[in-house]
């Protein structure tokens, strides 16, 4: 494990006060205050070093501060960080054709924050179904999965059926469709209405749990999508660029969504990069002044883009990750503890859920458990843990991780 060091001037407590005193309440953190990163390990203002296995939420599959990111970065902020889309730039056009070649649509639009490019695709979505569907005006419905995750701006959250991301915002968004995750039955029967438009889903449901679907269900979605005339939305925001072991999750059977979207790791932790991909009979509808973002696509965002994917693809992260993936779910498996009540994922995006009721907040408490053994991670729903390193692991760091957490969970007071 690396070693620690302190340079703070003020002790962690007071950094906790600040936020409390002056910063929203809208998050729950693990009580720690990280200062500095490197690789896969963070410190804290007091110089303990821990092993990172959140990620950033897969923002940082490529590690904390990868030296090939910092040099490209520092690079583009000795010439140009900014235009607007008011002009071009010459780091932009390249983004994107790398982009587009690289998944295989014709066309890319880059945005920042994931949300803002589900949101993107929505309205792509929308757009395509009246004009090249023939939907009637203003009566355009876009299914999605039960328990998803795909934002938290009033439109992706019309879509969640979480009491905690709804309650006390509405009205929400009209023309949306909720069925039930991995029922391609449901689905084909929601599909067969002629106003359906597109259907938006997750591979893996990351927030709900890291839930994985029966395998062949993609391709299923992927069959009916094409048999309705409706697009296939795919959200590999934390899903894709390697995390599960593949470039895209969608890549396990071999399907290509209609409309693919990514974020996170598209700029490897630098800044927040996100983009939409779809082919022109889908992004053309969209005439100029339709739709923008002033940081959007972005000359700094384009480079960091570029070498994020060209990292991913020359350090082969997607197969560390699908070869480690395989060794972390057989040792969590082996773990004799009665509180384990499944251990699922891919590649390194897992979860571990216990036996004990969501409401209980021990899943919160074995998370700071995990944090004084030197290992960060994070909670969901009450009673999950997820557990995403950045795929730069190496077998011997995820050995240690792996006795790190089978020690806290062994040793925990339920």
């Amino acid at each position: 494990m690396a070693k620690s060091e302190n340079t703070h001037t003020i002790h962690s407590h007071e950094d906790i006060d600040l936020e409390n005193e002056f910063g929203a309440h809208n998050y729950k953190p693990i009580p720690v205050v990280i200062s500095r990163g490197e690789g896969v390990h963070v410190w804290d203002t007091d110089g303990k070093v821990y092993y990172d296995f959140l990620s950033a939420y897969s923002a940082l599959n490529q590690g904390h501060r990868h030296p090939r990111l910092l040099e490209v970065a520092r690079g583009q902020l000795e010439k140009l960080t900014l235009t607007s889309r008011a002009f071009y730039n010459d780091k932009l056009g390249l983004a994107e054709q790398f982009l587009a070649e690289t998944f295989g649509y014709d066309k890319t639009l880059m945005m920042n924050s994931g949300a803002e490019a589900v949101e993107t695709a929505l309205k792509l979505a929308r757009r395509w179904g009246y004009d090249m569907k023939g939907i009637p005006d203003n009566k355009a419905v876009i299914i999605a999965a039960a328990h998803n995750f795909h934002g938290r701006t009033l439109g992706t959250i019309s879509f969640s059926t979480d009491k905690s991301s709804r309650g006390g915002f509405g009205p929400f968004l009209p023309g949306v469709e909720i069925v039930n995750y991995n029922d391609t039955a449901g689905l084909e029967k929601a599909l067969q209405s002629p106003n359906i438009c597109a259907f938006l889903v997750e591979p893996i449901q990351g927030e709900a749990g890291v839930i994985v679907p029966d395998g062949g269900y993609l391709t299923k979605v992927r069959e009916l999508c094409t048999k309705y005339n409706v697009l296939m939305v795919a959200d590999e925001i934390q899903t894709g660029l390697g995390r599960t072991g593949k470039m895209l999750c969608c890549d396990y059977e071999d399907v290509h969504p209609d409309v693919l979207i990514l974020g996170k790791a598209l700029s490897g932790g630098f800044l927040p990069v996100s983009a939409v991909l779809c082919n022109d009979d889908i992004m053309l509808n969209i005439k100029p002044g339709e739709h923008g973002s002033t940081f959007g696509g972005n000359p700094m965002a384009a480079v960091l883009c570029v070498e994020a994917i060209k990292i991913i693809v020359e350090e082969k992260l997607s197969e560390n990750a699908y070869e480690l993936g395989f060794y972390f779910r057989e040792r969590m498996n082996a773990i004799n503890s009665p509180v384990i009540k499944e251990v699922r994922g891919k590649g390194l995006f897992n979860a571990i859920q216990f036996n004990f009721p969501e409401e209980s907040g021990k899943a919160y408490q074995l998370c700071i458990a995990l944090k004084d053994n030197g290992l960060l991670s994070k909670d969901t729903h009450g009673n999950t843990i997820r557990f995403a390193p950045p795929l730069i692991i190496t077998k011997e760091q995820l050995e240690e991780c792996c006795d790190l957490i089978e020690k806290t969970i062994l040793a925990f007071s339920y």
